[in-house]
């Protein structure tokens, strides 16, 4: 019973699961929304999904496996390839299941995403497409997670309140904070509100005026994809970069392709620190009963600070992106001085766990500490049981 479970265990790399919650989770913040039940099915739809990949993998490569990895679970007869194949199709299944329930944008980048992970290991993978599908398929985790917490009305991550500017009743403009629409679009009472008198009436109306009228049609209905495609991008990038490299971790031999990496890796960390960003141009959630926040008034102006963890989101990024560098540089380095497969195996595992600091700077940047700060609790269990099953 043990060695089946660790059969099962190796074939479906489940050290690499750890890096899977996280795309979700910055989906959701990318968007501006907190995690709710529409990221909790991402999650687990991503999870089937990447498994079924795993155990697509090994069946694709049996004879591949067989020459170079002898040791994998099918080439030494502890897992039959039908039993391989039967387990990547029943994920697949139960992955696109749960996806159907956070709805149907979820349904339908679930599908694209299920579709590129098959693409990738029955013919993609040997071809110089591979890297490519394979930053495809995480990209498209990431914005899974985005419209399954968007389709699932998740509140906001920041708070019921927005800011605009009116004009004041003696000079300029006056900023005043405006309650965001509570359910049929009407407004909920706040300070503006509560104000008497011809400047607080005329404060409400403005307020109300900038809110969008219950029925009235979204003219940004794509704006969740455009919000999350950024941190797609950047998430992508970092997965196309190390599987180029896993492409020669069998035989090594390649200095280019980790120098390659490595470079990728450094221009990733200073976008990441770059573009941050509060959440001012993201929309409300179809059914949150939410407007939006509009946390900056100028563009560019930095995200507010988280006020559940009392974290400078500056700080913080930093901090994160000082992790995924110190994760995936130092091997991605050596590697390129030595080529040799032991170098080149490191390289690609330490690049597969850098992927959750990754997920945490960009769930940061987004505004959400608190989400990167739970993303940055999985390094440890994945580093544990890294030690135990390789990730590749």
């Amino acid at each position: 019973m043990t060695a089946t479970v660790r059969a099962w265990a190796e074939l479906l790399r489940i050290s690499a699961l750890f890096t899977v919650p996280g795309d979700a989770l910055a989906g959701a913040a990318a968007i501006g929304r907190r995690p709710g039940r529409g990221t909790v099915l991402a999650v687990g739809a991503s999870l089937c999904l990447y498994e079924a990949g795993m155990a697509l993998n090994d069946w694709a490569d049996r004879d591949e496996d067989a020459v170079d990895r002898p040791h994998r679970p099918i080439p030494s007869g502890r897992i039959t390839p039908g039993a391989a194949l039967t387990a990547a199709g029943a994920l697949t299944a139960a992955g696109l299941s749960l996806a159907a329930r956070a709805g149907r944008p979820a349904l339908t980048v679930a599908t694209g995403l299920a579709a590129t992970v098959w693409a990738y290991d029955l013919h993609l993978k040997h071809t110089q497409a591979g890297p490519a599908a394979m930053a495809t398929a995480r990209a498209l985790d990431l914005l899974l997670g985005a419209t399954a917490t968007w389709g699932a009305g998740a509140k906001p991550e920041h708070s019921d309140t927005r800011t605009v500017t009116v004009p004041g009743p003696t000079t300029g403009l006056v900023r005043a904070t405006a309650p965001t629409p509570g359910p049929a679009g009407k407004p909920r009472r706040g300070p503006i509100a509560r104000l008497g008198g011809r400047g607080g009436r005329a404060l409400a109306k403005a307020a109300r005026d900038a809110q969008p009228r219950h029925g009235e049609p979204s003219r940004q209905a794509a704006l969740p994809l455009r919000a999350a495609l950024s941190a797609a991008g950047l998430l992508g990038a970092h997965t196309y970069a190390v599987t180029a490299v896993s492409r020669h971790e069998a035989h090594g031999g390649s200095t280019v392709a980790p120098l390659s990496a490595l470079a990728a890796v450094i221009a990733l960390g200073a976008t990441a620190v770059r573009e941050q960003r509060g959440h001012g141009d993201v929309p409300p959630a179809p059914g949150s009963g939410a407007a939006g926040e509009n946390h900056r008034l100028v563009p560019g102006a930095p995200a507010p600070p988280d006020t559940r963890t009392g974290t400078s989101p500056r700080l913080l990024v930093t901090a994160l992106t000082g992790a995924y560098l110190r994760t995936a540089a130092e091997p991605l380095l050596h590697a390129t001085l030595n080529p040799s497969p032991p170098l080149t195996q490191r390289a690609v595992g330490s690049g597969i766990r850098a992927m959750i600091p990754l997920q945490a700077a960009l769930a940061a940047r987004a505004g959400a500490a608190g989400t990167g700060l739970a993303v940055m609790g999985l390094v440890p269990l994945a580093r544990t049981l890294a030690r135990k099953v390789s990730p590749t």
